[in-house]
């Protein structure tokens, strides 16, 4: 399933070895992609309902990117016309002052799927490991010690029965460069823009090495990390939606049985005059 997309664990990952721009074997086959991702999605809608009525398994999908590489938009094109009944997107902006008092976990834990809920991330724990170590208020000693722990926290999850799907959306500078000046010249999304993104933007460099480095420290057997190339949208939505509809087909989930004879109730609904 997607092997080429994952960050093996135990092996050296170096983030330049995957091209934003790379269509994987969907090259010259957009049209089809779009249609694939239709089917995806039609799919997801039923394996969805099936999770929430079997309320066996719990699902994770964790999303992580630079700003404008589609967290939004993901979320938009792959669970567009599922049922929002045990589905929550959850997002993490800047801690609160509550949440400030609290260990860097707490805030997170709160928000993991119930049995039977498909939860997504728009931001998550990782942001404890990579704007904090770009800005240097951690530390290495701190930042491998948290990877250590989040690690521990996922396995933990894992364990009581929750499946953690972990996609990093991989945009180039330049990229992301067009990205922002559509959002300054685009009515519609000028209330997208900050002012924190041009100064967020002069650390790439910074960012690119605190992502390598957290994919190679934080991408395990029970939870690895997926690299999607996401400069062109339609495939990284196709890649998105892949993993996640082929992750719930190996449930084997099915709906559950009826608890009680139900003939008798048919029967009274038939006799009724």
């Amino acid at each position: 399933m997607a092997s080429d997309l994952i960050v093996k664990p135990g092996k050296k990952f170096l983030l330049n070895s995957v091209d934003p721009d790379d269509f994987g074997s969907w090259k010259n086959r957009k049209d089809e992609g779009v249609q694939q991702l239709a089917d995806f999605r039609q799919e997801l809608d039923t394996l969805q309902e099936i999770l929430f009525a079997e309320q066996k398994h719990k699902i994770l999908v964790v999303l992580q990117a630079m700003d404008t590489a589609g967290k939004d938009g993901t979320i938009r094109a792959v669970f567009e016309g599922v049922n929002p009944q045990g589905v929550q997107v959850c997002n993490f902006k800047a801690p609160s002052t509550e949440e400030l008092k609290h260990d860097y976990l707490w805030r997170i834990h709160s928000r993991v799927p119930q049995t039977g809920e498909l939860v997504i991330f728009n931001r998550s724990h990782y942001e404890d490991v990579l704007i904090v170590r770009v800005h240097n208020w951690i530390d290495d000693a701190e930042c491998t010690r948290r990877f250590q722990q989040i690690n521990e926290f996922e396995r933990m999850l894992v364990e009581e029965g929750t499946t953690i799907l972990k996609f990093f959306l991989h945009i180039s500078k330049e990229e992301q460069k067009t990205r922002l000046l559509e959002r300054i010249d685009t009515p519609e999304k000028q209330w997208k823009f900050s002012t924190s993104d041009l100064p967020e933007r002069a650390l790439w460099d910074g960012y690119m090495a605190a992502y390598e480095n957290m994919l190679n420290a934080t991408s395990t057997g029970l939870a690895p990390w997926y690299v999607i190339p996401g400069n062109h949208n339609w495939y990284r939505n196709l890649r998105v939606a892949e993993i996640i509809v082929e992750t719930l087909r190996g449930l084997n989930m099915q709906y559950p049985k009826p608890s009680v004879d139900l003939a008798p109730f048919k029967q009274q609904l038939l006799s009724e005059k």
